[in-house]
């Protein structure tokens, strides 16, 4: 395939991507003639209602009288609110993402002699199976840490002596097995990353069993393996944020309907990572952090609200930034007057940023989220409520912790496994139906014509015309 787009020319693949666009660019009006939800949106951009969960709520408005009607966004773990769970582990100075998993996995939360037990286990699975790591990540290196994921977890099925069993406790073994082993994927992958393409050295720790999940990952990140206990329970404290967003975000829907064919684990989780990171969903931590270096790498004074602001119009217009339109970490699906991780991930951001020293990374993500929403309103016409998102913190977060770039997304993926795991045992045991939405098809009826008959529009490439016929 390379070597047939390699020998047509530029004039002739411009063709090609014109009959490309024209025969696959869909009508707007037809969506509204058959009044066709795009992207399983309604017309009040709600989502629609494609099935039922105990694991998780996300609320951000209620109806009332037919009309939305916005109010401060909730996040609810099991009947439990996410912001209670977090700020109780606060509270009592410990880690609590081994606990939001557990409540997320079973439904209740452990006692402690549960927690200890399930702690002592997931730092048992973190090992890989024997050549794995060799195999599988060092013999087939990758720029994008998601996608080397992804395909080191499509690789655990050939280890597992099991893989194809579906039943609840099968599942259970290899959803703990799976949020063990991703974090330690992840690392190994960043660090023959740093060798392969960055041409930086390459350091491997070996696991110590008495660290938790965020302990865990910032030792084996790090070649000095050194961290503080307060850099840990900053990092537990966003995994416990990231760890479930119901099952309407797109890369639990995805693993839900990957689920619901009968798959088996290792491709259902690789297909959520393969969702999370897109820049529209899990990737949007990073365009967040590309939007902050262009706007300091432009304007002058990026705190004086009044410059930053002329230069957020900009981007609005298209004029600035990527030339998205977009402002990043703005706005969401559900949250309209906050959003309750964005809220957490602030006060973090906010307590740390001076000891950190990114005390000007926080003020232009709090002056965005402060003056954004007039912006949109007046140079886009959007009158909705807006709120920042859970993006425009976590970033900020992960470069406190010294975490780089391309692990922004990953790290996000080793928390919301959790979430995955327990939308997919949900699924197995309560879903029943493989899911199979509805498209219209809105191309003409054509007759099929003769190959000798048809006119060829565009020159065949010379190479691919025989010599004796040149």
């Amino acid at each position: 395939m390379s070597g047939f787009i390699s020998s047509i020319s530029e004039s002739d693949i411009n063709n090609l991507c014109d009959e490309m666009l024209k025969n696959n660019r869909i009508n707007s009006e037809d969506y509204k003639r058959f009044e066709v939800k795009r992207g399983l949106r309604n017309s009040d951009g709600t989502g629609v209602m494609t099935g039922l969960t105990r694991v998780c709520s996300v609320e951000g408005y209620y109806i009332d009288d037919g009309e939305r009607v916005p109010k401060h966004g909730r996040l609810i773990y099991r009947g439990i609110n996410m912001s209670d769970i977090v700020e109780g582990c606060k509270a009592e100075n410990r880690f609590g993402f081994e606990e939001v998993a557990w409540l997320l996995l079973f439904g209740d939360l452990p006692t402690k002699g549960q927690l200890d037990a399930f702690t002592r286990v997931l730092a048992q699975a973190r090992e890989l199976p024997d050549e794995f790591i060799e195999d599988l990540i060092m013999k087939a290196p990758s720029r994008n840490i998601m996608n080397k994921v992804a395909s080191a977890v499509l690789g655990l099925y050939t280890f597992d002596e099991n893989p194809d069993d579906t039943s609840v406790k099968n599942v259970l073994r290899q959803s703990i097995q799976l949020i063990a082993q991703i974090p330690t994927i992840m690392s190994y992958a960043y660090q023959v990353k740093r060798r392969a393409f960055d041409h930086k050295s390459m350091y491997i720790h070996q696991n110590k069993l008495e660290n938790t999940m965020a302990e865990s990952i910032l030792r084996s990140i790090r070649s000095d393996k050194k961290f503080t206990d307060e850099e840990a329970k900053i990092l537990d404290a966003s995994m416990m944020i990231h760890a479930e967003h119901g099952g309407g975000n797109n890369s639990t829907f995805t693993t839900r309907c990957v689920s619901s064919t009968g798959a088996d684990t290792y491709s259902a989780i690789a297909a959520g990572i393969g969702s999370l990171k897109g820049p529209r969903h899990g990737g949007a931590n990073i365009k967040v952090h590309e939007m902050v270096r262009d706007i300091k790498a432009h304007v002058k004074n990026p705190t004086d609200e009044g410059q930053l602001a002329d230069y957020l119009v900009k981007m609005l217009n298209r004029q600035a930034g990527d030339g998205s339109g977009l402002i990043y970490g703005m706005g969401h699906a559900v949250y309209t007057l906050s959003d309750p991780r964005a809220v957490l991930l602030k006060q973090d951001a906010e307590k740390y940023a001076e000891k950190y020293g990114f005390t000007e990374d926080f003020i232009i993500r709090d002056t965005i989220e402060r003056i954004a929403p007039e912006l949109f309103c007046k140079h886009k016409g959007i009158k909705k409520k807006m709120c920042a998102n859970v993006d425009m913190y976590s970033g900020l977060i992960y470069s406190m912790l010294g975490i780089p770039e391309e692990l922004f997304t990953p790290l996000f993926m080793s928390a919301r496994i959790a979430g995955w795991s327990a939308h997919r045992i949900e699924e197995i045991i309560s879903g029943g139906k493989i899911m199979r939405p509805a498209y219209k098809n809105v191309s003409l009826p054509r007759k099929f014509v003769p190959i000798g008959e048809r006119i060829d529009n565009h020159s065949a490439p010379s190479e691919y015309i025989p010599s004796e016929e040149r």
